[in-house]
C-alpha cells in the first residue's frame, strides 16, 4: 500500500513538474519571440476567439485588395489563386456601420489617439489626448482609410472582436493587426461592404 501511495505521489509530481516545464517553455517562448514579457511582445492582453486562416474566397479584385465584410465581421486580404487570408474583426455598432471604396492613406505604429469631436460630445469622459501604447485604444498598427476618421486598427480589448462595438472603425487583435501590417502598403484598396 504504502509503495502503491509512494509510485501515485511521484506519478503526480513528475507529471506536475511536467506540465510546469511546458508551461514555462511556452513563457519563454513567447518572450524570446516578442522581445519581452506579454503574449505577442507586450501587442495585447489575449487573443481572438476568430483564429487568423487562408480561406477560399471567389472574387474578381485583384490580390492584395482588402475586403471587410461588416455582416460577417471579417477581413479577407484576397490572394491569388482564389484564396484569401482571413481575420476576425469587430465592426461598427448599430448606426455606426457603413460601405465604400477607400484606399488606405497612412499607416502608423503605436499611434497615438485624438478622439473626434463627435465623440467626444458622446463621450466626454474620454481623454483629449493618448500618445501610443498598450494602453490606447488604437494597439499597436492603425491604418487610415482615404480622407475618413475611420481606420483599421488594433486593439486593446480582444473580446471585442467578432462584436459590433465601435464608431465605424475596424477593429483587429494587436497580433492581427500587426500581420496585416506588414502585408499591405499605402494605397491599397479596401472595400466595405
Amino acid at each position: 500500500m504504502i509503495r502503491g501511495l509512494t509510485v501515485l505521489f511521484a506519478a503526480v509530481a513528475m507529471l506536475t513538474a511536467a506540465g510546469q516545464a511546458q508551461a514555462q517553455g511556452f513563457f519563454d517562448m513567447r518572450d524570446i519571440m516578442g522581445g519581452g514579457p506579454g503574449f505577442g511582445g507586450g501587442y495585447s492582453r489575449g487573443g481572438s476567439s476568430i483564429p487568423r486562416s487562408t480561406v477560399m474566397l471567389q472574387t474578381n479584385y485583384p490580390p492584395g485588395t482588402i475586403l471587410i465584410s461588416t455582416s460577417e465581421r471579417r477581413l479577407y486580404l484576397v490572394q491569388g489563386g482564389g484564396q484569401a487570408l482571413q481575420y476576425g474583426i469587430g465592426v461598427g455598432r448599430d448606426g455606426f456601420r457603413w460601405t465604400g471604396v477607400h484606399r488606405i492613406t497612412a499607416k502608423k505604429e503605436w499611434p497615438s489617439w485624438t478622439p473626434p469631436a463627435q465623440m467626444l460630445r458622446r463621450r466626454p469622459d474620454l481623454p483629449r489626448h493618448m500618445p501610443g501604447g498598450i494602453e490606447n485604444p488604437l494597439g499597436a498598427r492603425a491604418m487610415y482609410l482615404g480622407s475618413t476618421l475611420y481606420r483599421i486598427h488594433g486593439s486593446n480589448e480582444p473580446e471585442t472582436i467578432g462584436q459590433a462595438v465601435s464608431s465605424g472603425c475596424f477593429r483587429m487583435t494587436n497580433e492581427d493587426v500587426v500581420d496585416l501590417y506588414s502585408r499591405v502598403g499605402v494605397g491599397t484598396t479596401v472595400v466595405v461592404r
